[in-house]
């Protein structure tokens, strides 16, 4: 939250041309919507790990904020003040080619507790505009603030903001516009699960990733396995089995509390006296023979159900979690083998399809042939 009052106060109220030249090649998520309808809270939740009862202190967007993301790709994300009309609205020029032209998806924040007839119209407004000159932008609305509201008060609330918006674009002649909907909050997963789905479809070949975690659950017989990005608990790939959202809410908490641990534990500086000790009597064995794997590695067990939740490194940003069946523990060395290979497997994907030239990111990467799903040996 200080960040963003520090950015507000320097940059003032002004709205400025959107143009950003040291951007170039990044991926943008727009958050749009109008006054009061919960984006910047939603970025600060999902990107800046604000706790969602201190977004009540935000104060409202008078610009464009620009948050540049190193993550496991290099993405931005433009939160548009909510009073302003980048279409219709004669005070301001925008390069609508600045905007618009390296777009990953435009997301579009309605408050599902206020009157949302307005946003609506203005929704309609934005996506007639955006499909006759960037009709490869997928659409992203999030109908926000559902908590407290009943499940079929929400579904009515979904239904009746997706007729309306389908009919005046088959009314303007746009039939099967990649426009799609969710039901969000900041104050439980639902933000996460909406972002995971955006950022899923922004991935090249996502299809091999989802196979590789499939495969693995099929052997080593997992209940469910996803691949997180530990920054902002958004999985950027699941397997096939049926979405759970209850195993998501799980294993997304399991990341927080090892988060949290490590910056606690894992950031004081270690001396050589320290290592020396490690590395001494009764060990007498270097520390990188002492482990069981290279990359860090945590694991608990569900109480109520007796299931193991398996946490795994494959790099500085992603990590493998998987929910094991009861009795697992008895197969590890086998498990172990078959979560190495995967996680080379996942870290040749990401290199393969990461861009030609630099970038450090994987969204519109080329290439991607060369990447198959890795052979794992099936736990008996």
């Amino acid at each position: 939250m200080e960040n963003r009052q520090r950015i507000q106060k320097k940059d003032g109220p002004k709205v400025p041309d959107p143009t950003t030249p040291q951007t170039k090649g990044k991926p943008r998520l727009l958050l749009m919507g109008q006054r009061r309808s919960g984006k910047s809270s939603i970025s600060s939740v999902v990107f800046h790990k604000l706790p969602a009862s201190e977004t009540l202190f935000l104060e409202s967007t008078a610009r464009i904020q620009k948050d540049s993301l190193n993550s496991f790709m290099e993405f931005q994300v433009w939160d548009f003040p909510g009073q302003i009309d980048i279409f219709e609205n004669p005070a301001y020029s925008f390069d609508m080619d600045a905007i618009f032209g390296e777009i990953g998806a435009l997301i579009w924040v309605i408050d599902a507790q206020d009157d949302y007839l307005e946003a609506v119209t203005r929704l309609n407004i934005t996506i007639l505009h955006v499909q006759r000159s960037y009709p490869h932008i997928n659409i992203e609305v999030f109908i926000h603030k559902v908590d407290g509201l009943s499940d079929d008060y929400k579904l009515d609330i979904q239904r009746d903001v997706t007729i309306r918006i389908q009919d005046e674009l088959s009314d303007q002649g746009i039939e099967n516009a990649p426009v799609n909907f969710h039901l969000t909050s900041i104050y439980n997963h639902s933000i996460f699960e909406a972002f995971s789905k955006v950022i899923q479809k922004l991935i090249p070949r996502l299809g091999q990733l989802e196979a590789m975690l499939t495969n693995l659950c099929r052997t080593c017989r997992f209940e469910k396995a996803y691949l997180f990005d530990v920054n902002t608990k958004i999985y950027i790939a699941t397997d096939s089995t049926p979405e759970d959202m209850a195993s998501y809410e799980i294993c997304s908490d399991y990341v927080d509390v090892i988060i949290d641990f490590t910056e606690v534990y894992g950031s004081w500086p270690r001396t050589q006296q320290w290592r020396d000790r490690l590395e001494g009597e009764p060990w007498a064995q270097p520390l990188e023979d002492q482990v069981a794997c290279e990359w860090a590695e945590s694991g608990m067990v569900l109480a109520d159900a007796q299931r193991p939740i398996m946490l795994r490194e494959v790099d500085r940003f992603l990590a493998l979690v998987a929910i094991m069946k009861e009795g697992s523990y008895e197969k590890m060395p086998q498990i172990n083998m078959n979560v190495d290979v995967v996680v080379k497997g996942l870290t040749e994907f990401f290199e393969i399809t990461k861009p030609r030239g630099g970038g450090g990111g994987v969204v519109g990467g080329q290439g991607g042939e060369g990447v198959v799903s890795p052979g794992v040996a099936p736990v008996l």
